[in-house]
């Protein structure tokens, strides 16, 4: 996408970020947060305090979102993770891989030295695959410890990636 510009997220950009995040939440196969969160709450998780948000935009429009934070406090804060969502109708647009890519940066300019993602649930096969394209390998498998709303219970990767 050759329009796509990220930059840090602001509070006009909440009404744009709960459109992106309401599909995903209600669909309940990627994220492991309640499938019930209303508006509020979601976007308070979003923006929580240690998080560092940013927007994609391409065409005025907000078409994904994600942030990055400590992925652990004390001796495990300079490590980060971070949480990616891409509007619906924007997938397969190359939208989470600038995300991705943009992030990495960001952490690194935050004095990050790796990024790890605790929980990549293994029936997401495009995010396994997204993350394992940009460098992300599988450091751990966690069996069935994600309920999946219509598999059951899934298995979930730790990812991890040297910045």
């Amino acid at each position: 996408m050759t329009d796509l510009t990220l930059r840090p997220a602001q509070a006009a950009d909440h009404d744009a970020i709960w459109a992106i995040l309401e599909p995903i939440l209600r669909e309940g196969e990627t994220y492991a947060l309640p499938r019930d969160w209303d508006r509020a709450r979601a976007l308070a998780y979003w923006f929580a305090p240690a998080h560092h948000v940013f927007v994609a935009k391409s065409a005025g429009a907000v078409l994904g979102s994600y942030y990055i934070r400590a992925n652990q406090l004390g001796p495990g804060d300079h490590v980060a993770n971070g949480t990616y969502a891409t509007h619906p109708a924007a997938r397969g647009r190359g939208i989470a891989r600038a995300m991705g890519l943009h992030s990495f940066e960001t952490a690194r300019a935050l004095g990050f030295s790796a990024m790890q993602f605790n929980l990549v649930v293994a029936t997401n096969t495009r995010a396994v695959s997204l993350w394992t394209s940009l460098g992300l390998r599988e450091v751990g498998r966690l069996p069935g410890v994600f309920r999946h709303p219509t598999l059951g219970p899934v298995d979930a990767l730790v990812m991890h990636r040297e910045l």
